[in-house]
């Protein structure tokens, strides 16, 4: 294919509608995906960046099952909140749509259609997890259990969270159903099967070969095992009242597996594109000299580059991707991010709490991406990056600029004088760097884009250091107009470069240098910052400064951090809540015969003395009158009771123990205790008022 497509076909994964969107998300596949196409864009090339809602699927049932509604209001709900924190973001999708479109369910339909009809598919009797009590099949995430690959006890039923792996449900260990908890049995089904197996030698030559040296190695290694280990054919259909129904006889109560339906959701969106703007959507997933890129998490890798992959290929006419630059995962305050336990920065919170804020973020994820491993992100690093980087570095130079821009020429860019030695350089230096940060795109190397990008502020504020026009202006005022010329240059450069990473902020900055509405402001592209000789022509007129970045102040982040400290709390809690509640159910113990019961001689006694055991903080020496004798029993109940408010307590004891020294005391039996729902020890009641010392429980 042409090393230089003028024509891209750049997807994002389809986010699942069963919650918001979260800073994971972001930093693993949308914020990288955005600046690729944002770039691309700038160098003139006709782009088409896809995404939509992930509608289908196990999750979305599971969802409206906890939320007792429908799956059909749970992706109503989360689609116009994902939509909408998208577009306030800033990811400049030329379309989102979502998999109950009616055109997605019909381009699904007629893609399965062709490849029934043609043979593609292997249909099997085979049996599946089924839950008798549920009265249901177990697709997906309806059943968890063990990673038949790392031994993970909470695997689910499609994909291990813990490693990656994707397999089948029936691989699980001991697994159990989500619905009702019950073991479930095997019960045959009737299924359609892509069977990859045959798509093995192609896949090895595409990927183990082909593109050996330009994926990325996380990609590229997680392929290379699955192909290593075998491929064997998957399911794509499943036993679900959600979904798109299979489109042929025979299968009722059937529908589409959302990992071969999803990523159809990219042909279909950018189907509703093409016809609303006028295009043809089979240019940019038919013709070869499309590039077709798929941004990506690494949870996503093996339907991407496998399974999709394979679907294309069976069908005929469809392009492969030439790159599926995926990301590792971001963690939080150092804990994994968790949609269940909301521990998660919400994009549409982040909104909220940070108005007209949304490049801080942008710049924070893209400094600290996940590229080659996991990350973690804190609030710490973000105040950091924003005050450190963004205002005293970015910000500063700008405003610099144009404040002495308008002091010294009333806004009007000077007519430069002779250039300098260091003009000369600066100048130089500014032109190579539109190559620099293309080099880094071009090999989804973010980070390091970004980093260059902030070097070009930095040679912004050297410069202006070095040469000191506040300083030349009281003795040199043509070498002032140079100076201040360049610095313009700059700035410009940086309206133009910082527009992938920063849009809010190049937005700004062009408006400030009176870029917006002019006809400079349409011929401003990427490599013009490389070849043009001023960006800024003299006599130009620029507006007044604005701050381009304001402090994060210490109150915000404690804001941030104070409510993460309040989710932590709720999750001990929570956690605790559901021991107390397994410990209250906690399964019967070995079956004993009644002989072994018998044995016990359990009596109602009184304690007339208690004091502390010395230097033991949980142990009570109790003085109790068992209508038999009166006997010492230890006992250790310190932590939860005072010496003074037991005495004269009626208490319930096994008197038969055999006796055990405890520090030095002998112990002759035992008091019977228990916890209540609060985790607090209670005393066994030993029965009614009025029974006397020495009674036997039977």
């Amino acid at each position: 294919m042409d090393q230089n497509p003028n024509r891209y076909t750049i997807t994002a994964a389809l986010p699942y509608t069963n919650g918001p969107v979260h800073i994971g998300h972001l930093a693993g596949v949308y914020v990288p995906a955005d600046i690729y196409a944002r770039f691309q864009r700038l160098q003139n090339k006709d782009v088409a960046f896809i995404c939509g809602s992930d509608e289908h699927g196990v999750p979305i049932t599971i969802k409206a099952k906890k939320e007792g509604i429908t799956p059909q209001q749970v992706v109503d709900k989360y689609h116009t909140i994902i939509k909408k924190s998208f577009a306030d973001f800033g990811i400049s999708f030329d379309n989102y749509s979502r998999t109950s479109a009616e055109i997605h369910h019909k381009t699904a339909s007629e893609f399965f259609k062709k490849l029934y009809e043609e043979d593609k598919f292997i249909e099997e009797v085979t049996e599946q997890l089924y839950d008798e009590e549920a009265n249901q099949f177990l697709a997906d995430r309806f059943v968890v259990g063990t990673c038949p690959k790392c031994g993970f006890e909470e695997s689910y039923g499609d994909q291990c969270e813990n490693c990656g792996t994707s397999h089948n449900a029936t691989d699980l260990i001991n697994p159990k159903s989500a619905i009702s908890g019950n073991k479930p049995i095997l019960k045959e089904t009737k299924h359609w099967f892509l069977p990859l197996n045959e798509y093995e030698d192609f896949l090895k030559q595409w990927i183990l070969v082909d593109h050996k040296k330009d994926w990325k190695t996380n990609v590229y290694g997680q392929c290379k095992s699955w192909i290593d280990d075998g491929l064997r054919p998957r399911a794509v259909t499943r036993d679900l009242d959600w979904g798109i129904p299979v489109p042929v006889k025979g299968a009722n109560g059937k529908v589409l597996y959302v990992w071969f339906d999803a990523p159809i959701g990219y042909i279909s969106s950018t189907k509703e594109w093409a016809e609303r703007e006028g295009k043809n959507w089979e240019d940019y997933w038919k013709d070869e000299n499309t590039k077709l890129l798929h941004f990506i998490g690494k949870d996503n890798i093996v339907f991407h580059c496998i399974i999709f992959p394979a679907m294309l290929k069976a069908e005929g006419s469809y392009i492969l991707p030439e790159n599926v630059p995926a990301n590792e995962f971001l963690n939080l305050e150092g804990n994994k991010i968790s949609t269940s336990k909301n521990w998660a920065v919400w994009l549409h919170e982040y909104l909220e709490d940070f108005p007209n804020q949304q490049d801080v973020l942008r710049y924070t994820l893209t400094a600290n991406a996940p590229e080659t491993k996991d990350n973690d992100f804190t609030w710490a690093d973000f105040q950091a990056r924003n005050n450190n980087e963004l205002v005293a570095i970015f910000g500063n130079f700008i405003n610099r600029v144009m404040v002495l821009t308008d002091k010294y020429y009333d806004g009007i860019v000077p007519q430069p004088a002779t250039f300098s030695e260091i003009d000369e350089q600066t100048l130089s230096e500014l032109k190579a760097y539109p190559a620099v940060i293309a080099s880094s795109l071009e090999r989804y190397r973010f980070r390091e884009a970004q980093g260059e990008l902030m070097n070009v502020a930095r040679l912004g504020n050297k410069y202006l250091a070095d040469e000191e026009p506040w300083k030349t202006i009281k003795t040199d005022e043509e070498r002032t107009k140079t100076v201040m010329y360049v610095a313009l240059q700059i700035a410009s450069a940086l309206a133009v470069l910082s527009e992938p990473f920063l849009p809010f902020t190049s937005e700004k900055l062009k408006k400030m240098l009176n870029v917006r509405s002019s006809a400079v402001e349409t011929s401003l592209k990427w490599n013009d910052v490389s070849s043009k000789s001023e960006l800024l022509k003299s006599g130009h007129k620029v507006n007044k400064a604005e701050l381009l970045f304001s402090k994060v102040e210490d109150e915000q982040i404690e804001e941030q951090l104070e409510k993460l400290q309040k989710t932590k709390m709720e999750n001990t809690e929570n956690k605790e809540n559901s021991e107390e509640t397994a410990s209250a159910v906690a399964p019967q113990k070995e079956t004993i015969q009644y002989d072994d019961f018998a044995k016990l001689d359990i009596r109602v006694g009184t304690i007339i003395e208690a004091e502390k055991m010395p230097k033991a903080d949980k142990l009570l020496v109790l003085k109790i009158d068992t209508g038999i004798d009166v006997r010492t029993i230890v006992s250790g109940i310190a932590q939860s009771f005072e010496p003074e408010e037991i005495v004269g307590k009626k208490v319930t004891v096994l008197v038969n123990l055999a006796p055990r020294a405890l520090r030095g005391v002998e112990s002759q039996g035992m008091i019977l205790m228990t916890e209540n729902a609060e985790g607090k020890l209670v005393f066994v009641n030993p029965g009614e008022e009025g029974v006397e010392n020495g009674a036997t429980i039977n």
